[in-house]
């Protein structure tokens, strides 16, 4: 192929992946290690109030930002290192909390308490949506085939839902006087309150996330149940292989890469776990990661932003990311190496 023709088809391509991909990336990567400050002055304002004796005036002194010919106002952008990334975790009282052996005391610092939530709610949702997708797949494989198809609706229409209408759905079930939270009350005879504790919560977006992420999982790993080979399942039959050793040695193994791939898929997107926070209303409880950057980047009563504060939250969340996917990446470049 000509260097001409390859770039036709390929240039585009990497011209979009950066402009979408490498130059935010960059961005963002440049804003963490930058800090801008508006110009503030200090003035003089005198508030004059009439009286039956004339009119009392008061002189203040108040602090607000230099405006530049245009109305906006004149900031100044300095090179502050890894001084963002320090306030984002917070490292002395981090320390403190380390060299104390408290766990509950640096659980109440923002970014470790983000950190704990996205770590529990990823490796935890992860081996349950391959465990049930994975038995959803078996299954409707062993369903009869003129009702395959209803099944295979009935059970995608979780993941079909959007997010944060699917998480409030839930949340509406168990909240105050929910359908859910009133047969739970009549059958244990008590008052229930499961959005006022942090650990209920976390195990209502924990189901939640099953619910929705499963059907994903159930998909892939149907697809691959069709294309298992059947002379080596009637084979293993014949050597007397029960159920069991041919779903461990035969049906397990040729499904191996479709669970490493949906691994990796549910890998990046629990850990980006932000629709369960809002849906749930759960940021007084419990906050994940990219809740915490989303809510530096909203403006405080004064109508400014922790800009970068909040690009070093995402790059941290990017690393994160990063270090968890390197043992599925590395198996699966092992993987296309033998094949």
């Amino acid at each position: 192929m000509k260097f001409k023709t390859f770039a036709v088809f390929v240039g585009p391509s990497v011209f979009l992946m950066f402009l979408f991909i490498a130059a935010p990336l960059a961005s963002v990567l440049w804003q963490s290690f930058h800090l801008t400050r508006p110009f503030y002055e200090t003035v003089e304002v005198e508030t004059c109030t009439p009286s039956f004796t004339g009119q009392t005036c008061v002189v203040e002194k108040k602090i607000r930002p230099v405006l530049d010919a245009s109305g906006k106002a004149r900031t100044v952008t300095n090179f502050v290192g890894l001084q963002s990334y320090r306030n984002v975790i917070e490292t002395d009282r981090a320390n403190e909390a380390l060299s104390e052996g408290s766990w509950s005391k640096l659980l109440i610092i923002d970014f470790w308490k983000a950190l704990r939530f996205t770590l529990t709610f990823t490796f935890i949702t992860l081996p349950l949506v391959i465990g049930v997708g994975f038995l959803l797949a078996l299954t409707v494989n062993n369903t009869l085939r003129t009702l395959r198809g209803p099944v295979i609706f009935l059970s995608l229409l979780p993941f079909i839902i959007t997010p944060v209408i699917g998480a409030l759905s839930i949340r509406w079930l168990f909240i105050g006087d929910g359908i859910m939270t009133t047969l739970l009350e009549w059958w244990l005879e008590r008052d229930i309150a499961l959005f006022a504790q942090g650990w209920t919560i976390e195990i209502l977006m924990l189901f939640y996330r099953v619910w929705h992420a499963a059907p994903f999982a159930f998909v892939v790993l149907y697809a691959g149940l069709q294309t298992v080979n059947q002379d080596s399942v009637e084979s293993a039959i014949i050597d007397g292989a029960n159920r069991w050793e041919r779903l461990r040695f035969i049906i397990v193994p040729h499904l191996m890469p479709l669970i490493i791939f949906i691994s990796l898929i549910h890998l990046m997107d629990a850990y980006r776990v932000f629709e369960e926070v809002v849906g749930f209303s759960s940021q007084a409880h419990v906050i994940s990661l990219q809740w915490l950057t989303y809510d530096l980047l909203t403006p405080d009563l004064t109508g400014n932003r922790s800009i970068s504060r909040a690009s070093a939250s995402s790059m941290l969340t990017m690393i994160g990311i990063a270090i968890i996917l390197i043992p599925l990446l590395r198996r699966t470049w092992r993987d296309h190496k033998e094949g």
